[in-house]
């Protein structure tokens, strides 16, 4: 597909909230739109002949390290913000009760 061709196609699809708004956070910070990373996504999945990345079991641990560490990243950013919030509200915030 030249990149001079114009983009006529249009596809839809279903997407968590969140989970959308996150990725639009983090494509924003690199200078691209949603669609324009999705663009990248399967132009380099067509690149590799399948997903431009490895999938497997490692990526589960991977994800939850991150995790892990963005949580510990925003209870340091909680703890140093002087605001307190009582344990209860706390647990209503993060869903727990």
């Amino acid at each position: 597909m030249d990149k001079a061709q114009p983009k006529t196609d249009t596809f839809r699809f279903r997407i968590n909230p969140e989970i959308r708004s996150e990725a639009e956070e983090v494509f924003e910070k690199n200078g691209l739109t949603l669609t324009q990373a999705i663009n990248i996504f399967i132009k380099q999945s067509i690149n590799a002949g399948g997903l431009p990345f490895i999938v497997n079991e490692d990526n589960a641990a991977i994800m939850r390290e991150y995790a892990y560490k963005k949580l510990m990243k925003e209870l340091e950013y909680g703890k140093n913000s002087g605001e307190d919030i009582p344990f209860n509200e706390a647990k209503k915030m993060i869903g727990i009760e």
